[in-house]
């Protein structure tokens, strides 16, 4: 696989193969070169693509990133950033950017095919644990880039909240498994995870099915004290924690977990001046699915959208507060009654 210069003079032009996945970009000497575009790609190299191609349709417009910004509604900042490939745009910002620079139908149908790759990020375990002996750092510094996080678990206890005895014997389960004797290792990491719930600059906010709070991957004493913590935690004035009885009427199918991971803007958010001119908040989210072979991550407002929807819908199954640590300790009951 051979990866283009993003920053060479040459690079101006990409056309996507979807039949194989593979992207082709030209130089205006006439030359061509593959980059493959399918899951392995490091996602890092989809949104340079993107970024590159949307600084080529600017620049052959004769646009100026203040004029562009304008144009399509963010900021100045942001425009750069996307085209460094620092950020990534929405399917609505790219379509206003193609307008806004008159692209041909052609370079729109890039756009587009584009967009769909970087915004769905698929990397199986074994691949992500290929050169590192676990994932804990990095999902850390997801956490700590963001402001705002939404956990909606149906299997087990997320693993922000979960004691020290219960991740340990989550993470014994988990396949393909992590290096003999490394285990202590991932569960310090994981547990050091834990200490951003007390930033108060933060926000989070979990939905957790009974059944859930039921599954049991040690003795009863071990998910009594994992309940305890549960309780505790929510006490907390930036974690909120619902949970959904098994005796709640259904508005919206328990598939599988997720999480949403909500930041604003870094240059909107506390720009005062766009905020005195009116300029709504921009907010990137993302959403990490983790599945039995491999994480998805998903970005893109139509995706986002339905998982927001999807959240709205499981909270609305929820209760909270007092309620719910009433309801925790009556689980608790009916668990050292051996029911």
């Amino acid at each position: 696989m051979l990866t283009p210069d993003l920053n060479h003079p040459h690079t101006c032009y990409i056309l996507m193969n979807q039949s194989e996945s593979e992207c082709i970009a030209g130089s205006d000497d006439g030359g061509k070169f593959p980059v493959v575009m399918d899951d392995g790609v490091d996602p890092q190299i989809k949104r340079l693509v993107l970024g590159a191609e949307l600084r080529r349709l600017r620049d052959m417009a004769g646009i100026s990133g203040r004029e562009l910004a304008d144009l399509i509604g963010i900021s100045q900042s942001k425009v750069s950033r996307i085209e460094a490939g620092a950020a990534m745009p929405s399917s609505v910002q790219v379509a206003k950017w193609a307008v806004a620079v008159s692209a041909p139908e052609d370079a729109r149908q890039v756009l587009d095919s584009l967009v769909q790759a970087a915004f769905t990020e698929v990397q199986t375990w074994r691949t992500a644990l290929h050169t590192r002996p676990h994932l804990q750092r990095d999902i850390q510094k997801l956490e700590q880039s963001t402001r705002r996080i939404f956990t909606y678990q149906p299997a087990l206890v997320p693993g922000l909240l979960q004691t020290a005895e219960y991740a340990k014997r989550v993470l014994t389960l988990f396949q393909p498994g992590h290096p003999e004797g490394k285990i202590a290792n991932v569960l310090a990491a994981r547990l050091d995870r834990q200490l951003i719930l007390y930033d108060e600059s933060k926000e989070f906010e979990f939905l957790i099915t009974e059944a859930a709070l039921r599954w049991r991957p040690g003795p009863p004493r071990l998910l009594l004290a994992q309940l305890d913590r549960i309780a505790s935690l929510s006490t907390l004035e930036n974690v909120s924690v619902g949970l959904i009885p098994l005796s709640a009427q259904a508005v919206a199918s328990m598939t599988h977990a997720f999480v949403m991971f909500e930041t604003d803007d870094p240059e909107t958010a506390h720009d005062g001046a766009a905020r005195e001119e009116g300029e709504d908040e921009e907010r990137d989210t993302v959403v990490t699915v983790e599945t039995v072979h491999a994480n998805l991550v998903v970005k893109g407002d139509e995706s986002v959208g339905l998982y927001r929807t999807r959240w709205s819908l499981l909270r609305q199954m929820a209760v909270f507060d007092d309620e719910a640590r009433v309801f925790l300790s009556e689980v608790a009951d009916t668990i050292r009654a051996g029911r």
